[in-house]
């Protein structure tokens, strides 16, 4: 499933970096941190990969 906004996709990407141990886990904030313990790594590089190209800022 496609992130449906452009936050969406960088705090999956931000988590997925996390996932990985590119950056540490106290660096998370807000959904990044919610999206790490939820979803898993292949769940996250689909948000992540999202094209942002006509994606809103923030999903209403």
């Amino acid at each position: 499933m496609p992130a449906k906004s452009k936050a969406q996709q960088k705090a999956a990407g931000a988590a997925l970096s996390a996932k990985r141990g590119e950056t540490k886990k106290s660096a998370l904030q807000g959904a990044a941190c919610e999206m790490l313990d939820s979803m898993s790594e292949e769940q996250l590089e689909d948000f992540a990969s999202t094209e942002r190209k006509g994606k809103p800022d923030h999903k209403r």
